[in-house]
């Protein structure tokens, strides 16, 4: 089973811009709203389709049912593609919001999974900020008295970041992406958001968006606090320099920089490089693709090792399960 190519999967938001075409290369159109692009996707009616080869025109879920063990390798039996990966064009600030853990998804919807998610910055205007967490010592009765008192935003913990930037979170954290962000987004598989604050947006029309206060403070980790981007770690790399950025329960996120070829093995999982600067060409077995900046590719655990060589220095994003 060799690497699979996905159509984009684009959505429109309020919050969103027009970067995910011009430094993405993403199939936009004239529209100033384009906020996220879902690469990977196994989530109801958001389905990916593969673009070429052998399984053309595929679902994603069609490959998990006919293909699962090929796709899966070690982790052969999973009923649904256990990751949803995204880009997104913060233009504007997103809601402050919180995600529910597995157990709290599953009192809404049987089906529904926990969101803990891991944002990479690619691109960030100056002054761009991320809210992330609590402050230290902020509870729930505390928390309360501020969202009566319109005071929410005294709460947050916040910082600008810079291009690189990780930041992990957590189901039950509260967060907020700032304005003028572009980013990679790795999470589990999963669209439950419960928004708790909405910077006071309204409609066209004057109209607020629904706020979900109940389920989110139901859902908020107030054990957790703040929440810093993570600290890189460096490992061996055959030709590139790799570290790994997050090592959760539900995702392991490495980032790979160099000029010169390097070799990635599946080791009986599947992997998902996503390209985020450069351009790379990717072998494998017989197969060669020409991957630009905003590439996506899924290497099946059945894919033999996987050769990649920058056009000039890239980076590549990889994921993988546990």
């Amino acid at each position: 089973m060799q690497p699979l190519t996905f159509h984009p999967i684009l959505k429109r938001l309020r919050w969103g811009g027009r970067r995910l075409g011009g430094i993405l290369g993403k199939p936009i159109g004239a529209e100033n709203d384009y906020a996220e692009s879902w690469e990977l996707a196994d989530h109801g009616g958001d389905q990916s389709v593969v673009v070429d080869g052998p399984h053309v025109g595929r679902t994603l879920q069609e490959l998990v049912r006919d293909a699962n063990q090929a796709l899966f390798g070690r982790h052969a039996g999973l009923r649904q593609f256990p990751l949803l990966v995204k880009f997104l064009d913060a233009n504007d600030r997103l809601s402050l919001q919180v995600h529910p853990d597995d157990e709290k998804a599953r009192h809404v919807d049987p089906d529904e999974n926990g969101k803990t998610e891991a944002w990479v910055i690619i691109d960030c205007q100056p002054g761009s900020r991320i809210f992330a967490g609590l402050r230290p010592g902020i509870d729930r009765p505390q928390l309360e008295r501020h969202i009566r008192d319109g005071t929410i935003e005294e709460t947050l913990h916040e910082y600008q970041v810079q291009r690189g930037d990780c930041i992990l979170i957590p189901a039950g954290t509260v967060h907020a992406i700032g304005a003028g962000i572009l980013l990679a987004e790795i999470q589990q598989q999963s669209d439950l958001t419960y928004r708790l604050h909405d910077w006071g947006w309204r409609d066209a029309n004057g109209n607020p968006r629904e706020l979900h206060i109940a389920r989110a403070l139901t859902c908020i980790d107030f054990d957790r606090g703040p929440m810093d981007p993570v600290t890189a770690r460096a490992v061996g790399g055959a030709g590139d320099h790799q570290e790994t950025l997050v090592a959760s329960e539900f995702f392991v996120i490495h980032r790979h920089r160099s000029e010169t070829e390097f070799r990635i093995q599946t080791n009986d999982q599947f992997q998902i490089l996503m390209v985020i600067d450069g351009t790379i060409t990717l072998w494998c077995d017989t197969d060669s693709r020409e991957l630009p900046v905003g590439s996506t590719v899924l290497v099946p655990a059945a894919a033999s090792e996987v050769r990649i060589r920058p056009h000039t220095t890239a980076t590549i994003l990889r994921s993988h399960l546990p």
